[in-house]
């Protein structure tokens, strides 16, 4: 995929991520998820559930700008700072080399391609404290923990894994004492975790390190406690 394969991850030390995460629970009213009771959920915690997206506008946008890339034909080659139809392209010729596979082959696949992009803090690339990135934005400029995790969660649906099974998941990394941003999902039972710091997909009971604010897909996120 051209650009987007060169480099390799940084781990992330800023504090800007975990700062928005505080920011963003705080502005979510109680009463958003306490109507359902808590279940069980991963790296032992307990979740609810709510439908109520407003306060995510960085994940809602993010979306919305993907869907418009999808109808973005622009000629171009894969070495400018915007999205074009080389990045697309080179994009769905990959997923299409995957389809047919066995789901824990892709997965692994999509892990270990979107793990070689570059690095990229959103201070450097945007300008900005934390800035949520479209595919087509990540495979033009590169990008952060929560860039990986949101090009493989659309990498996974494009090739037909169900909302139910994916979601971008914010912890708190109690090892390095900052937030971050992975990828969990859900196959024939288990709980795995797509990681830009962790080089093999791992199952999430053997994560020890990393305690989940929220998570969140399509249309429904989840409130996390311990």
């Amino acid at each position: 995929m051209g650009q987007l394969m060169t480099g390799l991850p940084k781990i992330f030390r800023g504090v800007g991520f975990l700062a928005v995460l505080a920011m963003m629970m705080m502005s979510v009213s109680g009463s958003l998820y306490a109507a359902a009771d808590a279940a069980p959920s991963f790296f032992n915690s307990q979740e609810t559930a709510s439908t109520n997206l407003k306060p995510f506008k960085k994940w809602t946008e993010a979306l919305k700008r993907y869907s418009e890339e999808i109808n973005v034909q622009k000629a171009g080659a894969c070495v400018g700072t915007k999205i074009n139809k080389c990045y697309y392209d080179q994009w769905m010729k990959y997923l299409s080399k995957l389809k047919g596979q066995e789901p824990m082959a892709i997965i692994e696949a999509i892990n270990t391609r979107m793990n070689k992009a570059k690095y990229i803090t959103d201070n450097n690339n945007w300008g900005q404290k934390d800035y949520w990135a479209s595919p087509g934005e990540f495979m033009a400029r590169f990008g952060d923990c929560e860039d990986y995790a949101i090009i493989k969660f659309l990498s996974l649906k494009a090739l037909g894994f169900k909302e139910d099974q994916l979601r971008v998941v914010a912890v708190k990394d109690l090892n390095l004492k900052v937030g971050h941003a992975i990828l969990v999902v859900f196959l024939n039972g288990k709980t795995y975790v797509l990681d830009n710091q962790i080089k093999q997909v791992v199952e999430a009971q053997t994560i020890r390190h990393y305690q989940p604010v929220f998570s969140i897909s399509f249309k429904t996120w989840w409130r996390h406690r311990i």
